[in-house]
């Protein structure tokens, strides 16, 4: 009867520790990256009643098995489900990542660097990329290089700051190609005996240190397939003429009477000289591309682009951080307001095997787990000691 008594305890006991486990699976439900855990259990150890025997010839009988009374089960292991991923949904901070499978984020606290799958990252007052609880999150940082570009920094892992001041601009860049197009009415108003002889437009370059400066062409109609194209002189800063800064530069439009296709060159150069150090910032030769322009019946347009026909060559100005987002491959890109996209950091991932996954402690719950010990034992005492005060009172009645 007391054997029987002892292995349903035993049976309990094993059966409340599931139960701890569930309700703490249950209590995380909502819990960032928390890792679901299971119970297996084993039997405990066996008494015998009978060893087993072998058949036996002389007897003519056959062998019996050993009679063993099991005492109960035991906890055999709790298994945290390292790589097991919840379900995704979209938080609106550009700063939260969910990481898959067996790799992990490297986070230092305290000049140790640990593993999380957590991912719901913020930013501190210094801009630097942390977890909710102030550790450092870890990876690659992004310097110039001899060009002028970003290049991550791969020799060592250090702290990623988002906003740090290096990142807040991007670099000008000096214009290199111009691209007009449009169409020129030979019929047009403007090079009639009324008219001023001549159509208007202007180009817009960027000079290295970022200024925009707007260039003034003009067309002049030399025969109904024939004009010439070339500044004026005159330079713009927005609507200020820059009295100072020149531009020079030429070219003849030839146009097939038939189709209204240019026939020409297809390109000019345009070039600036100044009284002041403005052309030190424009002395890079510019290309401007014309072959686009057509000699049609249609209405006269005259347009340019900065860039060519892929875009390149087209200049900017100073750019000013305006978002930051992290990709699919944890690099951390820039967005500024100038065009550029730049990877400025990348948030590293470790691939941890399955021998350190079943080595992986969690950290932030040793002190609860102490103090749980220490509660248990302490209940266990108080149980013992009055049990023992009951046994006591029993031999003296």
């Amino acid at each position: 009867m007391m054997r029987s008594l002892f292995s349903s305890v035993a049976g309990l006991k094993a059966h409340q520790t599931k139960m701890d486990v569930i309700g703490n699976n249950i209590a995380n439900v909502n819990t960032v990256a928390y890792k679901s855990q299971s119970v297996t259990f084993s039997d405990m150890f066996y008494q015998t009643t009978q060893t087993a025997t072998g058949a036996n010839a002389e007897t003519n009988t056959g062998g019996q098995n050993a009679m063993q009374i099991g005492l109960g089960s035991q906890l055999n292991s709790i298994s945290t489900d390292v790589t097991g991923e919840g379900g995704s949904e979209t938080t609106g901070n550009g700063l939260d990542l969910k990481i898959n499978g067996s790799s992990f984020f490297i986070i230092q606290s305290g000049g140790t660097n640990y593993f999380t799958k957590a991912g719901n990252f913020t930013t501190d007052s210094l801009g630097n990329l942390v977890t909710q609880s102030g550790g450092y999150v870890m990876g690659y940082a992004a310097a110039l290089n001899s060009s002028g570009d970003y290049e991550l920094q791969t020799d060592q892992l250090r702290p990623l700051s988002v906003y740090g001041s290096e990142y807040m601009t991007t670099s000008p860049a000096q214009t290199t190609e111009v691209t007009m197009s449009g169409n020129i009415n030979p019929e047009d108003d403007a090079f009639s005996s009324d008219g001023s002889g001549y159509l208007t437009t202007l180009l817009n370059v960027y000079d290295s240190l970022g200024n925009l400066y707007s260039v003034q062409v003009q067309v002049t109609q030399t025969s109904t397939s024939e004009y010439t194209l070339t500044t004026t002189g005159k330079v713009f800063s927005g609507s200020n003429e820059v009295s100072t800064l020149t531009a020079s530069g030429s070219t003849t439009l030839t146009f097939n009477t038939t189709t209204g296709l240019l026939t020409s060159d297809d390109s000019f150069n345009l070039t600036f000289t100044s009284t002041d150090t403005r052309a030190d910032a424009l002395v890079e030769t510019i290309n401007v591309d014309v072959s686009s322009l057509t000699c049609y019946g249609s209405s006269t347009t005259l347009d340019s682009a900065r860039g060519d026909s892929d875009g390149l060559g087209a200049g900017k100005p100073v750019g000013t951080m305006t978002s930051v987002g992290i990709d699919t491959s944890g690099r951390i890109v820039a967005a500024y307001d100038n065009g550029d996209n730049v990877v400025i950091r990348r948030v590293l991932k470790r691939l941890v095997t399955t021998f350190l996954q079943q080595h992986l402690t969690r950290v932030i719950s040793t002190v609860s787990a102490q103090r749980s010990i220490r509660l248990v034992k302490a209940s266990q005492q108080v149980r013992l000691k009055c049990q023992t005060l009951t046994l006591r009172m029993n031999l003296h009645q």
